[in-house]
């Protein structure tokens, strides 16, 4: 075991390996409810098969730098996980993206576009192909300053592994950031309004078809939520890290630590909207058994 080993690397493989097991089970229970079956589902279960992904990688990225002790084959892989590592983030950030173009055309467009889940899927997987592979055409991949593979490589003399830290990710995430939040105004405001009129005309009630949607798509509101409480620390950790090279490794531990959480919050979410699903499904039946037996057996 090398001498990297330390109480960050522990906290963010713990983090990830959690990650990964959570998202594992919210697949699962997607698989094993046959909820798999409406779109909504499906489009929750891509977002978390990605973060399973991510999380995967980087629980490997962490052990095998920590116990390789054979550097010829450690650089030769450091760059297959850098590349992933990159991969994967972004197939998360594409996919996260997707989703709230999906959520604005609903609430503001007044269009529900499950006809291009293929096309989110597909182009999810293929857009972040050609982004991650720029530093392995340039060379760039390989050991940063804490001696994980990423971009930053330590023999980076021409500062293109800066240049493409900051054009390949930092500032494509600042531009999504800002473009999914103004979307997601837009989108509080529309269905604000339209629920406001609907229901100065008529009641909403449980048949209600817009009502009936929009509680099946709420669950997809969590992802681009989730991307902005965890994204903006990390971003805010990286400007640190830019401004004071001093706050390299904790703003880069910190950075990955938030992603990591982005993550697993990803699998949280969807297991504990299928839990709250399923009970209310129950007690809903509990409640129409108690009336058959109520009005099979009325009471004098």
């Amino acid at each position: 075991m090398n001498n990297r080993s330390t109480t960050a690397d522990i906290i963010i493989t713990s983090t990830n390996g959690v990650s990964a097991l959570v998202c594992a089970v919210a697949a699962f229970l997607v698989f094993n409810l046959n909820l798999h079956k409406l779109v909504v589902y499906r489009l929750a279960l891509y977002q978390v098969l990605a973060s399973l992904a991510f999380a995967a990688v980087e629980v490997f990225q962490i052990v095998f730098v920590n116990y390789n002790d054979a550097p010829a084959v450690y650089d030769n892989v450091c760059v297959a996980i850098g590349w992933m590592v990159i991969y994967t983030r972004w197939v998360k950030l594409v996919f996260t993206s997707w989703v709230t173009f999906h959520l604005f055309c609903f609430a503001v467009l007044h269009r529900n576009l499950k006809k291009f889940e293929v096309m989110y899927v597909v182009t999810s997987l293929l857009v972040p192909i050609p982004i991650a592979s720029v530093p392995l055409i340039t060379n760039t991949y390989g050991v940063n300053r804490l001696g994980i593979c990423f971009y930053f490589a330590v023999n980076d003399t021409h500062g293109v592994g800066t240049i493409e830290k900051f054009s390949l990710w930092y500032v494509p995430v600042m531009v999504i950031l800002l473009a999914l939040s103004i979307a997601m105004i837009v989108m509080v405001i529309a269905l604000a309004r339209r629920l406001c009129w609907r229901s100065s005309y008529k009641p909403i009630t449980e048949g209600d078809t817009f009502w009936t949607a929009l509680k099946q798509i709420l669950p997809l509101t969590a992802f681009p939520i989730l991307f902005f409480v965890f994204m903006i620390p990390s971003f805010v950790s990286n400007i640190f890290q830019s401004v004071s090279p001093a706050t390299y490794s904790m703003s880069l531990s910190y950075t990955t630590l938030c992603i990591s959480l982005w993550s697993m919050s990803s699998g949280v979410t969807l297991i504990t909207h299928i839990y709250m699903v399923k009970c209310f499904e129950t007690k809903k039946r509990r409640k129409l058994r108690d009336n058959n037996i109520q009005y099979l057996n009325p009471q004098c």
